[in-house]
Formats: structure tokens, C-alpha cells, sequence
């Protein structure tokens, strides 16, 4: 039996920063490059889905971002980089592996890089798979009352108890509701989470202090082939922000993930991963 676990982490020049990158299966199969959003490190991916994903004859790549796990950060409130840098970190993750073209999974936050290298870099881009994300937009509508009316106090960053409580609080609502919120697992992962990361005061707040500069055109200009995931739980971004994304890109389909949140719980990937192969070229199952 074939052995996808993780072929372990490597720090990796990129530009000006330094990178944390892990990759899960054999690097001659069609690569999956996984890139998750604002204050998630790549164990947001967790290893059992990328495991999955690599079973399925996939090349799997997880990194983190800037001001995440082990990779470069900066000091709190003060990130130097922009969107598009963040962009240009992805290509050269693939770069640094030798890596032509793959297969983008983006969440959340990350779906505006997805639609930076879908328009901008698209000799890059096999295809696009966009996750709890938003096309931005008029008549959209905004976040649940639960989600912006109970958020957290902010902790102190010097207490890592203190951190894991709000981000476990703050992934709980998230799920918004969802019967397969796992508090117990989500807790071990951000325990793990807050453990590797370089500077977690930075992780809280640069992704959001950065300059949100756009790709050079919009949605409707991808010309990938194009998956939308979106929970029918989610409260940061309603499932019509789901459809209105499909509906913006040209031939994009959606799949509607029945109970998942701003997330994708582990009960729900018998339905994700087989998506995601079918969406990539098929595979093994």
C-alpha cells in the first residue's frame, strides 16, 4: 500500500521572506497547491485531507504564508508585503519545486489570490478551486448577527492559553452553527498551531493591516476551469456569495457543502476530495 503521508517540511527562499513548505505524495503526479486564508497556516490544510487528496494521485502542497506558522514574519500591525506579493509567493512555492503549472485551491482570504494568478498569471493555473470565499459586490448580504455581534475579546498575545481560547472561540463561530464542529479536534490543531508559529501577535493582525491591491482585471476574466465550494452554514460570507462567485466566472460550477460553515469539516470530505479529483482530471479514488 502506497504511503501519502507528508514528505516532511522545508523552509524555502522566496523573494524577500523565507517560507515554510510541505508536500504530501509522488511529485510526478499533477500538483495541488493549497492555500488558505487570513491568519491560517497551513495546518488549516490538515495532513489527513492532504493525505486523501495525495491518495487520490495528486501532488499535494501546503505552505505558509507570511506572518503564519514557520514562515517570515513582521512586526504587529506593520506587514511587509502586499496582496500581490502574497501571489507571488505562491508562484514561487511552485517554482522552488519545480513545478510548471497546478491545480489552485484557495479559501477564504485566498481567493482574491486565486483571482490575482487566474487573470494575471494564467499559464500557471490548471484549474481553480475557490472555497468560502466572496466575489465582493453590491447586494451581497453581510455576515451574521451572531458572527459580528460575539467575537472575542482580543487576547494577549504572550499567553498562549489565551490565544488557543480565542481562536478556538473564533473558529466556532465560524462554523456557524455546523453539527460538525469539532471543538476537541480544533483545539489540538491550534495548540499545535500556536506552538510553531514564529510570532502569533503578528499571525492576529498583519494579514489584515496589509494593502489589499487587486490583479489587473476581474472575476469574469478567468479563463481556468473553475470549482466554488461554499457551506450553506457560513456566517462570514451567506451562501449567496457562493453562487454570485459562480455565477461571475464563466463556467464555473458550485458545490454546496450541506452543514460546513466558513470551513471543511472532516465528516464532509467523502464529499470534497472526490470533487476536487473529478474537478482536477479524475484519479484514483
Amino acid at each position: 500500500m502506497t504511503d501519502h503521508r507528508s514528505n516532511g517540511e522545508k523552509l524555502v527562499g522566496i523573494s524577500d521572506a523565507e517560507l515554510c513548505v510541505e508536500t504530501f505524495g509522488d511529485p510526478a503526479d499533477p500538483a495541488v497547491l493549497l492555500i488558505d486564508g487570513a491568519a491560517a497556516s497551513m495546518l488549516w490544510w490538515e495532513a489527513g485531507l492532504c493525505a486523501r487528496i495525495a491518495g487520490a494521485g495528486r501532488f499535494v502542497i501546503r505552505y505558509d504564508n507570511r506572518d503564519t506558522g514557520r514562515s517570515t514574519g513582521y512586526p504587529p500591525g506593520r506587514p511587509g508585503y502586499t496582496f500581490t506579493d502574497l501571489a507571488g509567493d505562491a508562484l514561487g512555492v511552485l517554482d522552488a519545486l519545480g513545478v510548471e503549472r497546478a491545480h489552485i485551491v484557495c479559501r477564504s482570504m485566498a481567493g482574491g489570490i486565486g483571482l490575482i494568478l487566474g487573470v494575471d498569471h494564467p499559464d500557471r493555473v490548471l484549474s481553480l478551486t475557490l472555497a468560502s470565499t466572496s466575489p465582493g459586490g453590491d447586494g451581497l448580504p453581510p455576515p451574521s448577527d451572531e458572527l459580528t455581534g460575539g467575537s472575542p475579546a482580543d487576547p494577549d498575545p504572550a499567553d498562549p492559553v489565551a490565544v488557543a481560547d480565542f481562536v478556538v472561540a473564533s473558529a466556532k463561530a465560524l462554523s456557524g452553527g455546523s453539527p460538525f464542529f469539532d471543538e476537541t479536534a480544533t483545539r489540538a490543531l491550534v495548540e499545535r498551531d500556536v506552538a510553531r508559529t514564529r510570532d502569533i501577535a503578528s499571525t492576529l493582525v498583519n494579514h489584515y493591516a496589509m494593502t489589499f491591491d487587486g490583479p489587473s482585471r476581474g472575476f469574469g476574466d478567468i479563463k481556468a476551469p473553475t470549482l466554488v465550494v461554499h457551506g450553506d452554514h457560513d456566517p462570514l460570507f451567506p451562501l449567496p456569495h457562493g453562487r454570485a462567485l459562480r455565477d461571475a466566472i464563466p463556467g464555473a460550477e458550485l458545490l454546496v457543502l450541506e452543514g460546513a460553515g466558513h470551513d471543511l469539516p472532516r465528516p464532509l470530505w467523502d464529499v470534497f476530495v472526490p470533487a476536487l479529483v473529478r474537478h482536477t482530471g479524475g484519479g484514483r479514488p
